[in-house]
């Protein structure tokens, strides 16, 4: 059962990544075309977003590869990487957007607004039906409901434009575009840091955002037996895979009942915080206590060189 979804999900991922592609390529060639800043400005949104439905159906398949002795965690951290170098790109695209719209402030240029309108048109076509193909599976998959909310938003982008092509058909007010073009800018330059900001935080192992690590402690605590905790570690391997490190203190009354304790912290850990991957060692309470916070030593590396 679980196949057919994943199977259902792909191909509606791809119906969506082909109609933003589209979209893609005609705001780039009718911004060219009409010389419309806020067409141009558009196609970068859609870049942005297009390269998210690529990595959430990235994310997908990556899923179902085997891990191996040399990468013991398979390949799911690379839709992180993928994710850095996205948000950088656009971050960057975003910078000249808005470095052309200040010299386009000083001396406007003439845009072919009913061209324009067209190509903007057909633009919120293409999004409003690739929202339609995600929309099914947006309300029990995060995945393919983080998508489904780009693709919206790329929708509204485009109503602007249309909005502003309309307003420049009638008026000839050819700053509008210049304008729409700064705030789609400065929209891609919120949406790409938060990518960078996200994605460097999972690379140098922040804390899941959205879990305190004290609450996720006193979580553990509140099971039977558990006496105390301490070298508590969570972290982010992708998107939708948290791990969790720990050593529990436990009474040395209950140590026989080591196993049912073991289930019920790593059914409380998925329920209550979405932690499937964990690593937990349980002491004795005799045991010395140490932080709750594990602090690492950063040791050289020793090899045979150094034993000479």
């Amino acid at each position: 059962m679980s196949s057919v979804i994943d199977t259902r999900i792909t191909r509606k991922f791809k119906i969506a990544i082909a109609l933003t592609a589209i979209t893609l390529v005609a705001e780039v060639a009718g911004g060219f075309w009409t010389n419309s800043l806020a067409l141009m400005s558009d196609a970068a949104h859609v870049f942005l977003d297009l390269f998210a439905l690529i990595l959430s159906l990235a994310a997908v398949k990556l899923a179902t590869l085997p891990a191996s002795d040399r990468h013991t965690f398979g390949f799911h951290r690379s839709e992180v990487f993928a994710s850095f170098i996205n948000g950088l790109t656009v971050f960057l695209m975003a910078l000249g957007i808005l470095y052309e719209a200040w010299g386009r402030f000083a001396a406007p240029q003439a845009v072919k607004s009913l061209p324009m309108l067209i190509i903007a048109v057909i633009g919120l076509v293409m999004n409003l039906l690739a929202a339609k193909a995600l929309h099914g599976h947006s309300h029990d998959d995060l995945n393919v409901r983080s998508a489904f909310l780009h693709v919206v938003g790329d929708a509204a982008a485009s109503v602007g434009v249309i909005v502003g092509g309309i307003i420049m058909y009638f008026t000839r007010w050819y700053l509008l575009d210049t304008l729409i073009s700064v705030g789609i800018g400065l929209l891609i330059l919120a949406g790409a840091g938060r990518v960078l900001r996200e994605s460097v935080h999972i690379l140098m192992e922040g804390t899941p955002r959205g879990l305190e690590l004290n609450e996720v402690a006193d979580a553990i605590r509140s099971v039977e037996g558990v006496q105390d905790v301490h070298h508590l570690n969570i972290w982010t391997v992708c998107s939708h895979i948290l791990s969790l490190s720990v050593h529990l203190d436990i009474d040395t009354g209950n140590e026989g009942r080591r196993t049912t304790m073991l289930h019920a912290i790593e059914h409380l850990l998925a329920e209550r915080f979405r932690i499937t991957h964990t690593t937990i060692q349980m002491e004795c309470a005799t045991c010395m206590n140490g932080p709750v916070i594990k602090e690492l030593n950063h040791q050289p590396r020793i090899t045979c060189d150094h034993l000479h």
